[in-house]
Order: structure tokens, then sequence, then C-alpha cells
């Protein structure tokens, strides 16, 4: 019996003429020779032909855009993580062997794929790469669509492929099952041109879904001792049911008060039963389409367990008509270095700004300051990152803020190697010029405290499985060393890049984005909020004020309409730095549309002037005042050269001789060109 179902998996080479006859015969509409097909096979194609697929030309198969495949392989980031091991040393044993590995989704889809690059471009000639569905009824007879449709390992060599468009190939595929459930989680995939087969590739394959499934069982394992070890507290002095759901809303364990408060809610649930609380399922709650969630159940009977920025599992409270005496703590997510004092959020008021999209920003910022989740925050250039990061970092705990360490990093700008020794620190004779006795990185630096990493999209790719090593494992090693040091901290990474797109052109780690994105948060940048600009304004005038001492200075209505009507590229830095030097610049105590600096004024179209010369005219109209300056400006620069003054204002000579005139500036040219007067 065991050599018959091994059979039927393995293909055999010697009888391709065999089972090119039965496909010619089924396409005439005639039953194959008796065992000229392995039953496998056989009714692979009979269901190929009830599809009604085409034979003769292969069908394309449908493909997913890239953000429809980058959010395919967020859903299955659990499965892509666990293979990651095995398809990175694929590129080195099939390497010269001309095959490539593929890790599929549930429905056939394409997740990834490596190994030789030969393979890679072959198998890119016909589709058989990321973002491709290679289900049995798109694409006809092949391992992959075949094995997910039986449950199986299979092999299909040659022209035992449907479609006559694949029979130069040869391919196995093996289940990737759920190691808790037995639930299809994907295929893994050996293909090759058909010179490649290999009786071999059936075991590498079903050894490789083994190992895969190990790794998930590894993780799902560690996930329940951590949920476990931070939610049985919860047990003792309630009277509450208290039930605890792993990540998949799979109770496993519960008290002895579950039954009697149940039954007081008039709720029917067997909890004999493993069945999943789908609603608590994170799959389905991180799906586009969740499973409804039961009426009984009711939100704030609901709180999430995080583990150093992971959800690991879920804590269901059924309140007990009979209530505990000792007093509840509210609720609020469990982290693994949760606090139970009152936390105030005074890092925020350094926030500046009432429209709604900041106050919106901000009010997602003081929630998650309270967790350890990690979180990435979208923003341009000067849109104020590092405001919302220090308010994070002393919002979450306001009477150890200043104990704590806060640390700053910014990826940009650094090479790989110095970047290494910033982040992970270094011992003593590590390398050439190593510092005696070594030096402390910001990971570690960061302990017990806050880290935060500017333009972590600019970090080497290299460097970023060492820097993924050190989130997931929780611990550092310095360069150099060889003992672990255990760490735990707030992680904090901002970018004005889009990495979601960084992802699919490769230039940033899919699985370091999941594991800094668990939740984000967008800045707006100052054109979409100007209405803050005249809070802003006087904010900054107060900070001068303090800082120089020159005196009390206010901003003219005129000036802010101007102000208004630029960009701000650079956000609120550029807005801070153009206050400051109107403040420095002007010589009177109202600040004027004069005072805007030239390449403001000049891209806004209203004037055009540089910014090397300032004066006044207190009896002139504002616009004629602006006017007057920029001529001067313009001279100044160009040294009193009329003709290219008037080029810089976009004016005819005649003109500028006219103004000059108009305003009896004559003896300012004198003085620019150091000419007597």
């Amino acid at each position: 019996m065991t050599g018959s179902i091994k059979s039927q998996r393995l293909s055999n080479p010697d009888n391709d003429n065999r089972v090119i006859s039965a496909w010619e015969s089924v396409m005439n509409g005639h039953s194959p020779a008796p065992n000229a097909l392995r039953r496998l096979i056989n009714d692979s194609w009979r269901r190929c032909l009830d599809a009604r697929i085409d034979p003769v030309h292969l069908h394309p198969p449908s493909v997913l855009e890239d953000n429809q495949l980058l959010i395919l392989q967020q859903r299955h980031s659990e499965l892509v993580t666990a293979s990651q091991p095995v398809m990175m040393m694929a590129r080195d044993f099939l390497a010269e062997t001309g095959s490539v590995m593929i890790l599929t989704d549930p429905e056939g889809v394409i997740l990834s794929i490596e190994g030789d690059p030969r393979g890679l471009d072959a198998a890119a000639s016909i589709q058989l790469t990321t973002g491709y569905n290679w289900n049995e009824l798109r694409t006809g007879t092949n391992a992959i669509g075949t094995a997910l449709m039986t449950g199986q390992a299979v092999q299909v060599h040659a022209a035992e492929h449907f479609c006559s468009g694949v029979r130069e190939w040869t391919c196995t595929a093996a289940i990737i099952r759920d190691p808790y459930d037995g639930q299809t989680l994907g295929a893994i995939d050996i293909s090759g041109l058909k010179h490649t087969f290999s009786p071999h590739s059936l075991a590498l394959v079903a050894t490789t879904a083994s190992r895969i499934e190990s790794a998930l069982a590894k993780r799902e394992l560690r996930f329940r001792y951590q949920l476990l070890e931070q939610s049985v507290a919860r047990f003792s002095g309630s009277n509450d049911g208290i039930i605890i759901c792993d990540r998949r809303g799979r109770p496993i364990k519960l008290n002895e008060q579950v039954n009697s408060a149940l039954l007081a809610q008039n709720i029917k649930l067997d909890l004999n039963k493993s069945e999943s609380l789908f609603s608590l399922d994170l799959n389905q709650i991180s799906n586009a389409h969740p499973t409804q969630k039961p009426e009984w159940l009711q939100d704030d009977w609901i709180e999430p367990v995080i583990n150093e920025g992971e959800r690991i599992g879920t804590v269901l409270t059924i309140p007990s008509p009979i209530r505990s005496n000792k007093p509840e703590a509210p609720s609020r997510q469990l982290s693994a270095h949760r606090s139970d004092k009152p936390t105030e959020d005074r890092g925020f008021n350094q926030i500046i700004g009432q429209s709604p999209p900041l106050k919106k920003a901000i009010e997602k910022a003081q929630l998650l300051a309270k967790t350890n989740v990690p979180v990435l925050i979208h923003g341009e250039t000067g849109v104020g990152k590092e405001n919302f990061v220090r308010g994070m970092h002393q919002a979450n705990d306001t009477e150890t803020a200043d104990k704590r360490p806060f640390v700053a990093l910014n990826c940009g700008g650094l090479t790989p190697d110095l970047l290494a020794s910033e982040l992970f620190g270094y011992c003593e004779g590590a390398f050439t010029g190593a510092r005696k006795g070594g030096m402390i990185g910001k990971v570690e630096a960061a302990n017990g405290g806050t880290l935060f990493l500017d333009e972590i999209g600019e970090m080497p790719l290299d460097l970023q499985p060492h820097f993924l090593r050190v989130l997931e494992e929780g611990e550092i090693y310095r360069i150099g060393e060889n003992k672990p040091r255990k760490i735990n901290f707030k992680l904090i990474t901002a970018t004005n890049r889009d990495l979601q797109e960084e992802v699919s052109q490769g230039r940033f780690r899919m699985d370091l984005y999941y594991r800094i994105s668990v939740t984000s948060i967008h800045i707006p940048v100052l054109r979409e909020i100007k209405e803050d600009i005249p809070i802003l304004v006087d904010y900054f005038l107060g900070i001068l004020e303090h800082k120089y001492g020159y005196g009390s200075k206010k901003i003219n209505p005129e000036t802010l309409k101007i102000l208004d009507e630029y960009n701000w590229p650079g956000n609120i830095r550029e807005l801070r730095n153009t206050i400051e030097n109107m403040y420095l610049m002007s010589q009177s105590n109202d600040l004027l549309p004069a005072d805007i600096p030239e390449q403001i004024l000049s891209t806004i179209r209203k004037i055009d002037i540089p910014s090397t010369y300032a004066t006044s005219m207190p009896d002139t109209g504002l616009l004629q005042q602006a006017e007057l300056i920029s001529i001067e400006k313009a001279l100044a620069l160009h040294h009193g050269n009329m003709t290219l003054t008037a080029k810089h204002l976009g004016i005819a000579k005649s003109t500028l001789y006219m103004k000059i005139k108009k305003y009896g500036i004559e003896t300012k040219i004198a003085q620019i060109r150091n000419e007597p007067i």
C-alpha cells in the first residue's frame, strides 16, 4: 500500500511518451489507455476539463498589483517569516541546478521565490514568479495547484502538465499546515526545466515543509508562554470570568468563574471545544474582511495582550454579577512593561497647533505612548517628528521620564560601518582604531527607555537583518563580542520615504518593515494645517524675545496673508527659521511684508528680491514699501549694476530708472557702488 501511494506522488520520466499519448486521447474526447496515467494526474486532468481550461494555450496566471501583493504578504507574514531561512538557503543549495524554490499562499499565489538565477529567469518567462496565481483551476495541472487541491505532496513532470505551454517543466510541491489546527497555510515548491528532474525533490519539499511548520510551532509556543506569563495574574482575586485566548482566538486558559459568568450573561459558549472566537483571531482582525463579532461580545471586555510591540493574544473578561471587593485597574492594553501610575502628557504641550489633523495625530500619539508597541512616524522633513517622539517618551510615565534614557539617532548620512558602530557599539580591539574599553551603542544606551531612529529608510540593507534580530530576540551583541546583552526599549522610528514602495523595490526588508510598523502616525505637513500658522508665529516670537532680548515684536496681518500663500516645503522648521530671520533683521516692532526673506517672496510671485540689503520707508504703503526694498536689495546684490538688477527683478531697465527716481534713492546707488555723492 505504501508503495502504491508513493507511486501516485512520484513521476516517472520514462513514461513521458505514454503520457503524451494519453493527453492526445483525452483531447480527442477519448479515455486514456488503462494505467497510462497515475490516478492523481488523471483526476487532475478531469478537473481541468470540467473547468474548461484551454489545454493548448497556456492561460497566463492572474497577477496581483504590487500593493495587493504587499497586502497579501503582510496577511501571511508569519508564514513568510518562518519560511525565510529555508528560502534564503535555497539560493545556495539550488545554485547551478537551474531550479527555484517557491512559497505560495493557500490559494496558490506566489509569495516569494528564490534559487538559481537561470531558473529564476526561466520561471519569469512563464509567469512563475511573485504575485501570480498557480491554482489548478486557473493554470491546469501543476505541482503547486494540484498539491493544494489534493492536500498532499505532489510531483508533476513534463507531459503530466495539463497545459502544453508548461510541458518543459518539472515541479514538486508539498503542503504547509498550521501545526495547531492542520489548516492549509500554503505550499512549498521546487521547479525547473524538465532536465532538472530528481526523484529526491519530493523528500526535499516534504522536509522543507516540515521545517517551516516546526518554526511556526516554536513561534506559537513562545507566544503562548509569554501570553500566560503576562496574563495569569488576572486570575487572582477576581469574581469575573477570565478567558485567555491565543492569537487565533482559541481559549487556552480560563478561571473557575467563567461558567457562572457566562450563565449570568445568558451567553451560550462551549469552552470544551477548541474552536476559535473568530472576532479575536488576529488574522481576521488584520484582514480586509474581518469576521463579524458576536452580539454578546462587548468591546470593553476585550484586552489585547502586547509583548515587545506585538499582540500575542487577548484576555476576555466576562463580568460576574458578584463583583470582587478588590478595586480593579481600569481597562487598558497589557504590556510587558505596564505601569499603573497616572500619566500626564506634558511632553505634547510642546506641540503647537489646533488644526484637526494635528490634534488627531497628537491623540493617536498619546494613546500609543501608553503601550510598548513599535511606532512608525510618517512625515516630511521639518514637521517636528522629534517633538512627537519626545512627547511620547515623556507621556509614557511622567514621574520617571527624566530618569529613563531617550536616545535618538539619524540613520541617514552614515556609512554602513559607522552606523553599525553607532547602533550596536563595539568591544575593545574589535577593529583598528577601536576606542579603548569599547563603546556602548545607541540601542544598548536606550535600554529601559526610548530609542528613536530617524530616517529609518536610510538604514543599509545588509544592516537591517541584524537590527531585526535585536528586535525579535531582545538582546544585542556588541561588535566583536560573543556574549549577548539583554535589552528592552520602546522603539519609535520615523521616515519621509514610502517604505512600502521601498519594500517592493527591494531596498527595505519586508520583515523589518512589518516589525517596526505595528502602528503608525502621520504628522501633517504645514501646508495642510495653515490655520496653525498664526499660533506658531506667536509662539516662535515669544521664544525669540526670551532668547535674544530684543523686545516684543508682532506680525503684521498683511505679512501673515503673504506667509499663508507660501507652500512651506521645509514645514515648521522653515517657518521657525523664517520668523527668526525676520525678528533679527527687522528694525521695527512690526514684522512687515518687506521683512519676509526674498526666497519666499520669489516663490509666491509677490516680489522677487535678494536678502543682502534692507531698509524701510514708513511713509509708503505696504506693497510700495516691499517694492522699494526689493529694488534696494537687488541693487545691493548686483553692486549697483542697473542691467543685472533690472534682469533680476524682471522689469525693463527704463522702468527701473523710473522707480529709482520715484522713490528718490539715487544716492543709495552711489553708496552701493562706493561712489562719491
